[in-house]
């Protein structure tokens, strides 16, 4: 058994960002456990091309830079090189291929066991696995019957092996509309989505978003509740819009069913094809947590801004409208981090 002032589980992002802040609120031996190979959470999993939103200049974690021209927008490969760098500096023992399997509160002690059946105790727990580890799959009619391929973006990596095919990708954000445009480079490619994709300007008057929000705060105004009710919007310089329409990649509303050979749109038309991507999103799940009294009935966390509100000493960062708008980015998981630790400040 070993013992920590401080346990965090996921060594993303979020988990990062944790670990390098922990010591300036009195923690200093920290754990961060990583149930992969190396740190870096979801980014080297995902699709080859992925592009950020946001420029290098609104991508930093806290103490650390992102590299090069600070108005560029990385790439996924970027990213996960920044994170190894960082990791590499993080004032923590980093743990991985080390998968949580529970975690318990007894005795004003947390108990975080491993699945190899290994231990850890410490006075305070910081949950910042988010969501990417839970693809989200729509119910939709008769998939079972389906004689073509269901993908998830998860599973998605780069347009060649989809060369000549007949591909449907359903989803109406920022993933489903890059996806999409680089299928249609190589394949017959349809669009589907439950609703118009909504458009918003990259840069706006000549300045990026990101600079919009950050000046307005609306980054960290109190509307955030309203704004995680808004709509999702595809945010674009002209670039993916053009190349929708370049490669003659239609939108239609989403499709009624599956059937043998493809699938049924809303006005009974047929449509073959010969795999179906879903850009659909993630869930937010902690099955690591069903003992530790953090979550509700439902499995949702209980907790204001990140602070656990049901247990003593537990926190979660990198969820997403957790505290503000960039709470789940890059820019964002340091902010509320801080507020986190502040709260389970040691000493």
């Amino acid at each position: 058994m070993e013992h920590a002032d401080l346990i965090v589980i996921g060594a993303g992002q979020s988990g990062l960002a944790t670990a390098a802040l922990a010591p300036q609120y009195g923690f200093t031996r920290n754990l961060l456990l990583e149930a992969a190979k190396e740190p870096g959470g979801s980014w080297p999993r995902h699709y080859d091309s992925l592009t950020l939103f946001s420029p290098a200049r609104y991508s930093s974690l806290p103490g650390m830079r992102f590299p090069g021209d600070p108005d560029r927008y990385p790439r996924r490969d970027e990213v996960v090189n920044y994170l190894r760098d960082y990791a590499r500096r993080v004032p923590a023992d980093i743990r991985t291929s080390t998968s949580v399997a529970s975690t318990r509160h007894q005795d004003g002690m947390w108990s975080v066991l491993a699945e190899d059946g290994r231990e850890f105790t410490a006075g305070a727990v910081i949950a910042a696995t988010g969501d990417y580890g839970t693809p989200f799959t729509p119910d939709v009619p008769g998939r079972e019957d389906f004689g073509g391929r269901v993908l998830h973006a998860a599973d998605y990596r780069s347009p060649g092996a989809f060369a000549g095919q007949r591909v449907v990708v359903v989803g109406g954000g920022n993933s489903a509309i890059q996806i999409a445009a680089e299928l249609g480079t190589v394949a017959d490619t349809i669009l589907a989505s439950r609703r118009p994709i909504a458009w918003a300007p990259q840069r706006p008057l000549g300045r990026d978003l990101h600079w919009w929000l950050k000046r307005t705060r609306l980054d960290v105004a109190p509307i955030r509740r309203l704004l995680a009710r808004v709509p999702v919007s595809v945010i674009d310089d002209g670039h993916y819009r053009a190349a929708l329409d370049r490669y003659g990649v239609e939108r239609r509303d989403m499709f009624t069913r599956f059937t043998d050979e493809g699938v049924v749109w809303a006005d009974g038309t047929k449509e073959a094809a010969d795999v179906v991507l879903l850009a659909t999103g993630y869930r937010l799940t902690f099955p690591y947590l069903h003992d530790s009294g953090a979550l509700g009935a439902d499995g949702a966390p209980l907790h204001r801004g990140g602070i656990a509100t049901a247990v003593p000493g537990f926190g979660f960062v990198g969820m997403e409208f957790q505290r503000s708008f960039s709470s789940k980015t890059l820019r964002g998981v340091g902010r509320d981090a801080g507020y986190v630790l502040s709260r389970l400040r040691k000493g």
